[in-house]
């Protein structure tokens, strides 16, 4: 007869309300009663909540995530581990992820940026793979708001803290600026590792008596409830969560990297998870889950960093830089020595059982004795009421004729935060590490070689909230669709897709219908790409006091090339060449930066062809692989005119354009800043202008050359309002944007 647990002295009488004090609904904690057949320990209670959290449980997503396609030729790890993995030819499979640390990084920005970039980190090396790259998509509000530069300067600190000091660079990102964020900031990490494929590891625990072992820092009481913490709304008590967030070690993660990479090689390793969301608890639970095994622990083994911590605390812990491993049976010490050289903590605490029971002994006493399914696999799963939201007002219009002048309009949008130079914040971070960053932040896409191959990959992270809030489907589809065209301009084949998909509190409804139809969006066109979604993260309950954050999924696309001798950048090279412009439909002002700063109501999105999308695709990675184009640059914020002004932008010399727009339709503001439609600029060879054509023009897509690349350093655009402009004036607009605001200027 199995012991019954107990509650131990002084702590909380276990009742509804106390249940209610962790988040957990009423029917929720009769049912964990219904589950373990009694009231349950103080301890219990805490796992529940922690385990059943939005957070962990996925409660409100999983029946929709499932609609997500996750399968090609080319997976080699799909959903259900820590990370997906794709394979990317030569033997080598890239393994991705992308995460979200949104309520820590308010509370705290630069441990909650920081321990965010672990945390993603540790994903990936659990697999089995070396980091190599990072990326990270960050949301703040506007610049008016008092906090929004201290926010910033933790966010980026953080990040660069962290993955500088571990060595792993941070090659591409977004940054966007807006007082929708005011009150919720986000911060979304990727990261990603390669790994040879047969020497990946996994999460499912298999072997009863199969020891378990802690490894890593010891254990204190940051990060307590963290996991609940980012289940729930903002409200103005929101700074004295700081004790719920982790505090990380750069120096101990690298030494971890080294250390588990080394004893995954050992071939001793059963399992391997981070002790992530929810710590100990979490791994502890959901490796025997997977496995269809149970586990006892020795909470007295457990490593701690102060005295005095309570089995809850020690469970809840969200304290960083920490593994659990299962390993073989008798080559404990085998990995206890990789450990011991590395100077990290490795102790076996406890094994695997066969009876499916997740049991927590403390001096020698059960404190937690629970069905180890009702943990990992059996959190309640809603279908919550979604309904589409009451029409919002249009966004106030500039009086006829009161359009800005063109050449005006195209500096007030090079000195937009959301358009102008991100280098201030990328310069923080180290891209350039490990000697495999081809093309690095700044470029439309990243481009990483693989060691001992002719291969590379192609990375980028995009979002477009202000395109979800008007119509999330759409919405969510051009954000997939941008950043496959920002990996397909540099020359990589899209191939996978990893997603953050964030938003507001999921029990109210038409929240709850921005993210059925976030997804739904997320799958068509990832189904037109064929490029698979193989992980992701959810982050619901992003408002305060009842005011959401636009819905923001965040989408990270994995493109592979053969030849990274192939790439290509956004920048134009030599004077003479022929300027294009291929698009799959004419832009509008819909969800524009031109209609945000002037007060334009752009009109509704326009219609996306996910058949004329995938042609562009398979356009630009022809033309690059044929060696006809030499350079192409995505057409987005700010919309052709700041693309062609970006494209001039070259770092090892400023050139020109000479552009007549009357060619590709009657040029206007839409014509000149308009967004929405997938559209390049691309730069090619006189010479190869007609075989260009043809790659795009047979496709069904509207090419047309407009221009040329010149020496003289000035942007001229032909049009009935069109504009002549010094380069290297617009060059400096655009890069003191952001540092002129952070010194205190408009």
């Amino acid at each position: 007869m199995s012991e019954r647990p107990v509650s131990l002295p002084g702590e909380p009488k276990v009742d509804l309300e106390q249940a209610r004090a962790h988040g957990l609904a009423p029917d929720e904690y009769r049912k964990i009663e219904q589950i373990i057949g009694r009231t349950p320990t103080y301890t219990e209670l805490g796992v529940f909540s922690v385990m059943w959290s939005e957070h962990c449980s996925y409660k409100s997503s999983r029946r929709h995530l499932r609609k997500l396609p996750s399968k090609s030729e080319l997976v080699v790890q799909g959903p259900g581990e820590n990370a997906g993995a794709i394979d990317v030819g030569d033997g080598w499979a890239a393994v991705f992820k992308i995460e979200s640390h949104n309520h820590p990084s308010f509370v705290e920005p630069y441990q909650g940026a920081a321990t965010g970039v672990g945390g993603i980190l540790r994903d990936i090396f659990t697999m089995g793979a070396r980091p190599v790259a990072s990326m990270n998509s960050l949301k703040f509000g506007s610049f008016e708001h008092p906090r929004t530069r201290y926010l910033l300067g933790g966010v980026v600190g953080g990040i660069g803290g962290y993955g500088n000091c571990v060595g792993v660079p941070t090659v591409a990102g977004e940054v966007m600026f807006d007082a929708a964020y005011n009150a919720n900031i986000l911060v979304n990490a990727f990261c990603l590792g390669l790994v040879r494929k047969g020497e990946m590891m996994s999460a499912k625990a298999r072997g009863p008596g199969n020891p378990v072992l802690y490894v890593g820092s010891a254990t204190g009481r940051d990060g307590i409830h963290g996991a609940s913490m980012a289940s729930a709304e903002f409200d103005k008590q929101s700074e004295a969560k700081r004790p719920a967030v982790q505090v990380g070690d750069p120096f101990t993660e690298k030494l971890l990297i080294e250390a588990c990479l080394e004893a995954g090689k050992t071939g001793a390793i059963v399992a391997i998870q981070d002790m992530g969301a929810a710590g100990l608890t979490s791994s502890s639970s959901e490796m025997p889950s997977h496995g269809g095994l149970g586990i006892e622990l020795d909470l007295d083994k457990v490593p701690l960093r102060e005295a005095g911590l309570t089995p809850y605390e020690i469970l809840l812990s969200e304290s960083q830089e920490r593994m659990l491993i299962v390993a073989e049976r008798g080559r404990e010490a085998e990995l206890q020595a990789v450990f011991e050289k590395w100077d990290l903590h490795a102790v076996v605490i406890g094994r695997l059982t066969d009876d499916q029971r997740w049991r927590m002994r403390w001096r020698g006493q059960v404190v937690a004795d629970i069905p180890i399914g009702a943990l990992a696999d059996d959190a309640p799963l809603y279908d919550r009421p979604a309904a589409a939201p009451k029409i919002q007002p249009p966004a106030k219009r500039c009086a006829a004729g009161k359009h800005p002048e063109t050449a005006k309009a195209l500096r007030a949008l090079l000195d937009s935060p959301n358009i102008a130079s991100k280098k201030w914040v990328y310069r923080q971070y180290d891209s350039i590490v490990q000697s495999n960053t081809v093309l690095g932040p700044g470029s439309d896409a990243a481009v990483l070689r693989i060691k001992n191959s002719r291969r590379a990959i192609a990375l980028k992270v995009d979002s477009n909230p202000r395109a979800c809030a008007l119509d999330p489907y759409l919405g969510a589809v051009g954000t997939v669709c941008e950043a496959a065209r920002n990996v397909a301009c540099a020359g990589a084949r899209p191939v996978g897709i990893t997603n953050c998909l964030n938003y507001g509190n999921p029990e109210r409804p038409e929240v709850m219908w921005q993210f059925i139809r976030g997804v739904e969006g997320l799958r068509d066109a990832s189904i037109a790409f064929g490029a698979p979604v193989v992980s992701g993260n959810v982050s619901f309950y992003n408002e305060t006091e009842g005011h959401p954050i636009p819905p923001t999924p965040t989408i990270a696309v994995l493109g592979v090339m053969a030849d990274v001798s192939k790439h290509v950048a956004q920048f134009f090279k030599d004077p003479g060449d022929a300027i294009a412009l291929v698009r799959t439909a004419r832009p509008s002002l819909a969800a524009s930066e031109y209609a945000a700063i002037f007060g334009i109501d752009g009109g509704r999105l326009v219609a996306i062809d996910l058949a004329r999308e995938a042609a562009l695709i398979e356009g630009l990675v022809e033309g690059a692989e044929q060696g006809l184009i030499r350079s192409a640059h995505d057409v987005a914020e700010g919309g052709l005119a700041v693309a062609l002004a970006e494209a001039c932008f070259n770092p090892r010399s400023i050139l020109g354009a000479e552009v007549e727009l009357g060619r590709a339709g009657n040029a206007d503001a839409v014509d000149f800043f308009g967004e929405g439609a997938s559209t390049v600029v691309l730069s090619i060879a006189q010479r190869d202008a007609a075989r260009v054509e043809s790659l795009f023009a047979g496709r069904g897509l509207e090419f047309a050359v407009i221009g040329r690349v010149i020496a003289d350093p000035r942007l001229r655009i032909a049009a009935a309002a069109g504009l002549d402009e010094d380069v290297a004036e617009l060059r400096q607009v655009y890069e003191d944007a952001i540092p002129r605001r952070l010194r205190g200027g408009d």
